[in-house]
């Protein structure tokens, strides 16, 4: 057997080992779907990494009360991610079926839904801002500026959710370049008006936060404003036309949607449990907490890079009957999770300070996030490959197994876990001051380990090859 099948060979649902030409064809296949997505991912992190250190300029209170408004976001967008993750497993069935007006039927019924979602949306986060940042943890120092944030985001609600829905559309089908392009273009957008607004540039009054707030909200309308360019276009694979609801679509809609949304809420209740465990730590805590939080997202969005792939992949083998396909695409996806892995290790490892340099000057924050980095360095393959595999059962419409782990994991075991080594564990070794701020990131690691053993014996065990979306 040559090297390339001893690193990284696969086998079909039978069991049987990919031949090494057929083998070279996956991955190629795969990676030109993940490389868009990957890049998109991995400029978009960086850009909101530049986004925090702009705020960053402004003191540890601006970082945390930015920081503070992203829990309670996700949360708003509960309805819509969920509804886009069956928009993107019903295209790509239909893709793989061959079925172009369903497909186009499938995301003009979405749009017409998302667009309600978004106008609700809008409303409740705008009049709800003070209730909602002081259950997300903000305090007297940062309630004020969290509030304003928040209600000016608010306002770009409607057209977020237009640009979650195409994008699902497009990544259902493989069209990641043009996700690519739309994001990278909005997030720009961010960043230069960030520059502009933050601290007064160009002849612009210094705004602040509120600046950031209006920078966030006009990117996120310019990405929306390309994502309807392309689907209006001629010639495209979608197109806007008045939506013909049936009863097929709105059932896999609704299928794979509400599985989404039970992951979804548990992910979003563990999360603003350990915003608030974080914010009762302290400011800098919390600081050094959302520092982290923008290397642990790069990490994210280059495994879904390659997730995004294996979701897009895997529902158009099943869609074609492929059984075989899509194991073998399962496979690949998470070895190429695996070797993403080890190199953004390399790099975090070599360049921990720099990066919290990057951020802040405060010696403690920088202390915090220095010591939680090399914690965060032995979760990435664990977290990678549970991020591919959780993408490849989404493909495949099997959403159910991927929420049980997430109420599991996140919901329960990491937020028992971090209240555990933040409060009685950090106090009786009080000769480790930054146990606490490293606290989160020990349950990250653990978290990350078992929804990934988790996953994988689910991917082992084939049962996802048999769902049945419509």
């Amino acid at each position: 057997m040559d090297l390339f099948q001893t690193l990284l060979g696969v086998k079909d649902h039978e069991g049987k080992r990919i031949e090494t030409p057929e083998l070279k064809q996956l991955y190629k296949k795969t990676l030109a779907i993940a490389w868009p997505s990957t890049v998109e991912g991995a400029l978009m992190s960086i850009i909101g990494s530049v986004d925090t250190m702009m705020v960053g300029t402004l003191g540890a209170a601006s970082i945390a009360a930015v920081g503070l408004t992203g829990q309670p976001r996700m949360i708003m967008l509960l309805f819509a991610q969920a509804l886009c993750v069956g928009t993107t497993a019903l295209c790509a069935r239909r893709k793989g079926a061959h079925d172009h007006a369903g497909a186009n039927t499938c995301l003009n019924q979405s749009l017409a839904i998302i667009t309600v979602i978004g106008i609700l949306m809008t409303l409740i986060g705008y009049f709800g801002a003070v209730p909602l940042m002081k259950l997300g943890g903000a305090n007297e120092e940062t309630l004020d500026l969290s509030v304003t944030y928040f209600r000016i985001i608010s306002l770009a609600f409607l057209p977020s959710c237009w640009q979650l829905c195409i994008c699902a559309a497009m990544r259902a089908i493989g069209k990641t370049r043009v996700t690519m392009a739309t994001n990278i273009t909005a997030n720009l957008i961010n960043v230069v008006l960030n520059y502009i607004l933050i601290n007064g540039k160009l002849g612009f009054p210094a705004l602040g936060v509120k600046g950031a707030a209006i920078a966030t909200a006009c990117g996120t309308i310019a990405a929306s404003l390309i994502c309807i360019v392309v689907v209006l276009r001629n010639g495209g694979y979608y197109h806007i036309a008045k939506p013909k609801f049936d009863k097929v679509t709105l059932t896999g809609l609704t299928k794979v949607g509400a599985s989404s949304m039970v992951e979804a809420v548990c992910l979003r209740i563990g999360f603003l449990m350990l915003a608030r465990l974080i914010a009762g730590i302290g400011t800098n805590a919390f600081a050094a907490y959302q520092i982290v939080s923008q290397v642990t997202s790069l990490s994210f969005t280059l495994g879904d890079g390659v997730s995004t792939a294996g979701t897009s992949l895997v529902g158009q083998s099943l869609g074609a009957k492929r059984k075989d396909l899509a194991m073998a695409h399962a496979g690949v996806a998470y070895r190429m999770g695996i070797i993403v892995s080890i190199f953004l290790m390399t790099v975090i490892s070599l360049t921990s300070r720099q990066i919290a340099l990057l951020f802040t000057q405060d010696e403690v924050i920088i202390r915090g996030v220095t010591v939680s980095l090399y914690v965060v360095i032995l979760s990435m393959i664990p977290q990678n490959g549970r991020v591919v595999l959780s993408g490849v059962l989404r493909g495949a419409g099997d959403v159910k197994f991927v929420a049980y782990c997430a109420l599991l994991s996140v919901a329960i075991l990491r937020p028992v876990l971090t209240w555990v080594f933040c409060y009685p564990v950090a106090s009786a070794l009080p000769q480790y001051p930054n146990l606490a701020v490293m606290a989160p990131w020990i349950a990250f690691l653990i978290d990350s380990i078992v929804r990934d053993r988790l996953l994988n014996s689910r991917v082992k065990k084939r049962e996802w090859l048999e769902i049945k979306l419509s």
